[in-house]
């Protein structure tokens, strides 16, 4: 997949290019009208819980250092789990990036091309995709990397830029709609952090795999302190987005920001920049796609598998009728669906992988 290994912070900015292009399109939003003024705190406690379940993740793997999801799965289960594993992680993969991009897309439309066909900006994406694929994995991680910084810069301005249109009176009353709406059903927000998905696959990438455990304890905690910085700049600006479904909240905010009467108009600034994250997450969801389909029948060439990926992500972006649907889609089935693959199909895995590593012990 990689001509040569994956450093330490390649891995975790990785890990949060994953993260940020859900967070810059409806993430924020989605989180207020779920738990509302309690949003805050829901997200400082779900990082814990997911900082808990990152570190028994670890210790799973200690078992099988420099081994994948893949091969552990067929130590556990021969080439038949091996094969079902694969099939859902790539299922995973390809139905999230196809969702998010007919999302991404449907919202460049409403805010800066409302007489161009959502398809045609599709199809942007897709050619975006083919050549990044062409140049190798390499330099998606190399743009992740310098991409990423001017993310969560953006994100700070968004934040310390809207300090003058803040109502901190918003995160009243502290816990919401209550106690179990808050920590009981806002634990469905740990689908957030996404990129858990991808450490499953990390470790024979790795330059230096024993520290793993570093790139996924500080991914957790850079993301959510990223949710929490761009959760906070909405709920404390606009009240009406525990009610509306805005399209691109963090565009909306990003318009008020004024450095005095030269620096005003950032937010197609942040929009670049945004657009170029998204397109280094589509490349990287791409090529783990094909990594794995690789990996699954032992294929050398990834190539013509690379570009039949990215056709079919073009095809399922297509799929939804309309923009209410590809929304209803993304709150409301993408998030379950990273809980059931990213958290309790790969954990599962581990779990029992580990189990059996008992019973017959290490040297078998």
């Amino acid at each position: 997949m990689v001509k040569s290994k994956v450093g330490t912070i390649s891995a975790i900015m990785l890990t949060l290019s994953i993260a940020v292009s859900y967070i810059t399109s409806s993430l924020p939003r989605t989180f207020i009208n779920e738990t509302k003024s309690a949003t805050l705190i829901n997200i400082i406690y779900i990082t814990f819980i997911v900082l808990l379940i990152i570190i028994i993740f670890c210790q799973l793997l200690k078992k099988f250092p420099g081994l994948d999801l893949l091969d552990i799965s067929k130590y556990l289960g021969g080439n038949f789990l091996k094969d079902i594993v694969g099939i859902f992680f790539i299922a995973y993969f390809t139905i999230s990036s196809s969702i998010m991009l007919r999302n991404f897309c449907e919202g460049l439309v409403v805010v800066y091309y409302p007489l161009t066909n959502y398809v045609f900006i599709i199809l942007m994406f897709i050619f975006a995709i083919g050549m990044v694929n062409r140049l190798g994995f390499n330099a998606t991680l190399n743009a992740s990397s310098i991409v990423f910084p001017l993310v969560l810069l953006s994100a700070i301005l968004l934040f310390c830029g809207n300090l003058d249109n803040f109502s901190f009176r918003r995160i009243y009353p502290i816990l919401g709609d209550g106690f179990y709406n808050t920590f009981v059903l806002g634990l469905k927000n740990i689908g957030a952090f996404g990129g858990i998905c991808y450490l499953y696959f990390l470790p024979p990438m790795l330059k230096e795999p024993e520290k793993l455990k570093k790139i996924a304890v500080i991914s957790v905690i850079a993301t959510g302190a990223f949710i929490f910085l761009c959760v906070a700049t909405l709920l404390f600006m606009f009240s009406f987005f525990l009610t509306t479904d805005e399209v691109m909240p963090l565009f909306s905010a990003a318009r008020y920001i004024e450095f005095g009467s030269f620096f005003q108009r950032f937010e197609s600034v942040f929009l670049l920049i945004w657009i170029i994250s998204f397109c280094c997450f589509l490349s990287i969801t791409c090529k783990f796609s094909t990594h794995i389909f690789s990996k699954m029948f032992n294929l050398s060439d990834m190539k013509p598998i690379s570009n039949i990926f990215i056709i079919l992500i073009f095809g399922l972006a297509l799929v939804p009728k309309n923009y209410a649907i590809a929304n209803f889609l993304q709150t409301n089935v993408y998030i379950y669906l990273r809980i059931a693959v990213g958290f309790i199909l790969g954990m599962s895995v581990l779990i029992l992988a580990n189990l059996k590593k008992l019973k017959v012990g290490d040297k078998n």
